[in-house]
């Protein structure tokens, strides 16, 4: 099954990164007008972010399994219709169907791990394999949409999944079991499904329309006001419920609670930084799509080397010290990057050094971050658990993501030459360095000493 759990990250990794490449030539395939482009993104994150804790429950109630391949099904048949797409609309209901299905795919693959192997070096092993297929699908993604888009066109990069979806079928028809029994007496909280799906997606629609509305306008006021809402009238239900969608004891668990906070601020700065290195890669130092793509790759390089040394560290250090000590020099790295965002900034200074550093910094965080989220956690709320740290993921990189696009366009104002420009990506990366700064005190302040963990209140 972990070949299966792998396969599954690697691929929603790789399809939240593939697309953006693509962006211009699907405007001029399809005769997309204004803003109508960015829904072939916003479509896909509004999905994925609203259904990601339906999805994890849903992994719990009725099993992994059926979820997993429920969720490989839908993606894979959203992904074909997207890559065969006539007009704007189809391309974009196919994005937001194949949202909803990553929601399904992305806490599955964290709980098949936690439910495959036993917490101890085993578990730390996978975590860190489960990390390297998360960073390794995020950096193929930006280099295959560069290829795919220079030697084909932009379907490709839609169709690029379903050879990787036909894989995942095969390898879960041929393996066992894991966790795959029904919850009898358990029911879905539908009253709680509905008003996270309607509050995290709103949440994430006010957020990601702020780069073109402000923060202050009324449409983004009234959006995010009305996730608010939303999700506190989840809460008032959740705790009255007798099985809810997110049991509200499980963030008094401080390992939980701290992984979900580090989670989101790790999001925060990786998703934004990645959208800016992106920009700054092509329109400040002159990168083509694909040289732009094999820039990315020394990124996941260091990942991979993070993620193989933390099993190790984390027996040695345990996961309070290695989760802090990570995000030390993910941010120096960070602040690397931002300190030499500047015209004619040579590959080896500005991009490979600053790569290096944080990328390894950001991989040994994934063992103990992974361990602490599902610290005290019973088998039964994996999926739970699991679809509850996605959530944070996605919606911290949502709200970076728009609170550094603020920035820059702060920085930069009308301005469009690759002076202003590099002015607003290196505020922006100071501010995503200044994030993963805060992430390591957090967890050294947050998390119980080693041995002191203990079950998660009922």
């Amino acid at each position: 099954m972990l070949t299966v759990a792998l396969t599954v990250q690697f691929l929603v990794s790789l399809d939240m990164s593939v697309v953006n490449i693509a962006l211009p030539d699907i405007r001029g395939g399809l005769g997309f007008r204004g803003e109508g482009l960015l829904w072939v993104v916003n479509a896909y994150a509004l999905a994925f972010g609203g259904l990601l804790m339906l999805g994890g429950r849903l992994a719990d109630l009725v099993g992994p399994r059926r979820v997993l391949t429920a969720g490989l099904v839908l993606f894979g048949l959203a992904s074909l219709a997207g890559g065969l797409a006539w007009s704007p609309g189809s391309l974009v209901a196919a994005r937001a169907v194949q949202g909803a299905g990553a929601a399904a795919l992305a806490p599955v693959a964290f709980a098949l791990i936690t439910l495959a192997f036993p917490a101890g070096p085993a578990r730390s092993r996978a975590l860190g394999l489960w990390g390297m297929a998360g960073a390794a699908g995020g950096a193929v993604g930006v280099l295959a949409g560069g290829v795919l888009t220079d030697a084909a066109d932009w379907r490709s990069v839609m169709l690029v999944n379903v050879p990787i979806v036909a894989f995942a079928l095969a390898a879960t028809a041929r393996t066992g079991p894991v966790g795959g029994r029904r919850r009898t007496g358990a029911r879905l909280d539908v009253a709680g499904a509905l008003l996270a799906t309607a509050g995290t997606t709103l949440l994430v629609f006010a957020l990601v329309r702020t780069s073109d509305h402000g923060w202050t306008s009324p449409a983004t006021l009234t959006s995010l006001g009305g996730a608010v809402l939303l999700l506190a009238a989840f809460v008032a239900v959740e705790l009255r419920t007798a099985s809810p969608l997110l049991r509200p004891g499980l963030l008094k668990g401080r390992p939980v609670l701290t992984a979900n906070l580090f989670c989101l601020l790790l999001a925060s700065a990786q998703f934004g930084a990645f959208y800016f290195l992106s920009l700054h890669l092509q329109l400040v130092l002159g990168f083509g799509p694909t040289a732009a793509g094999l820039a990315f790759l020394p990124f996941c390089a260091g990942v991979v080397a993070g993620s193989v040394l933390a099993p190790r560290a984390i027996a040695v250090l345990g996961m309070r010290r290695l989760m802090a000590a990570g995000a030390v020099p993910a941010a120096l790295g960070m602040a690397w990057f931002a300190a030499t965002a500047a015209v004619g900034g040579s590959f080896l200074v500005s991009v490979l050094g600053p790569s290096l550093l944080c990328s390894f910094g950001i991989g040994l965080c994934f063992v103990p971050l992974g361990t602490a989220a599902t610290t005290g956690v019973a088998p039964e709320e994996t999926g739970m658990a699991s679809g509850l740290l996605n959530s944070s993921r996605q919606v911290g990189g949502s709200l970076g993501l728009a609170v550094l696009v603020t920035v820059a366009v702060q920085v930069t104002g009308d301005a469009t030459g690759p002076a202003a420009l590099s002015s607003g990506h290196a505020a922006a990366l100071w501010v995503a360095a200044g994030l993963l700064a805060v992430a390591a005190p957090v967890a050294y302040v947050l998390l119980p000493a080693e041995g002191r963990a203990a079950a998660v209140p009922r």
